[in-house]
């Protein structure tokens, strides 16, 4: 049976100002892209668009930096303004090398410098602005899918994602940070392989697969390709929400 799944990035999205509908935005793209969407359809939405429309972004001006964020900042080779920002984002620093500072985040997620970039945004007046993580990821795709059923009289998932580096791999990623309206992991516990051997610890990241796939196409620089439609996933398990795919401290062997 042929399978096949195909990713899409919608045309001219444009640049996301703080308070923008991105429902709006992104039914615009679909219409320009000719998709009418389908039950079962998922839209990846870049982290940075969402954080955008919801005015994550702040002045780094605002930030003063502390003794803690002043030592790390020498360790760091950063900016201690940014390492304050950072820790006010995190809940436990886990390493600090060259360029690069790995926390908890106070969502669970363990990364690079606490999700908070100065790419790819405007810096007005001279100023230097840095954007933050949303929230609540998994809101903000609640959120969005709600709208988008209802104006799409249909269905969707929503993946909010954003791109990870990886212990011993170069390169990053995209992962989720949120989902909704899909099963972001679905356990293949207690099924058989090709030869009858009954599955006992496989489970798949679903939703980071799907934004691992969208962000080839979304890109990391100037491609301006934040939402990618998604069509032909038959997924399987009940909803649920992207904080599914973070992995208890208790079970973390490596911390």
């Amino acid at each position: 049976m042929l399978r096949r799944i195909t990713c899409t990035a919608l045309p001219d999205i444009p640049l996301v100002e703080p308070g923008d509908p991105l429902a709006d935005l992104i039914l615009g793209g679909l219409a320009r892209a000719e998709i009418t969407l389908q039950t079962g359809d998922i839209l990846v939405v870049a982290q940075k668009i969402v954080s955008k429309s919801e005015g994550r972004l702040v002045d780094l001006a605002t930030f003063e930096a502390g003794p803690r964020a002043l030592d790390l900042a020498a360790t760091a080779r950063k900016d201690p303004r940014l390492v304050e920002a950072i820790l006010a984002e995190s809940t436990e620093v886990v390493r600090v090398g060259p360029g690069v500072i790995v926390v908890e985040h106070k969502l669970g997620f363990v990364m690079a410098n606490a999700g908070i970039d100065q790419s790819n945004i405007q810096h007005p007046d001279g100023r230097e602005m840095i954007l933050l993580l949303p929230d609540d990821p998994d809101g903000s795709a609640a959120r969005l899918k709600a709208e988008l059923d209802r104006r799409a009289s249909t269905a969707v998932g929503v993946v909010v994602n954003d791109s990870f580096g990886r212990p011993w791999r170069n390169g990053v990623v995209g992962v989720a940070l949120g989902a909704a309206g899909l099963c972001p992991l679905v356990s293949l516990v207690g099924s058989p392989d090709l030869f009858g051997r009954t599955l006992r610890v496989t489970e798949i990241a679903v939703a980071d697969e799907l934004s691992a796939a969208a962000s080839l196409l979304m890109g990391q620089a100037a491609e301006g390709c934040p939402v990618i439609h998604v069509r032909g996933w038959e997924g399987r398990g009940p909803d649920a929400s992207a904080a599914a795919l973070i992995r208890p401290k208790s079970s973390d062997m490596f911390r």
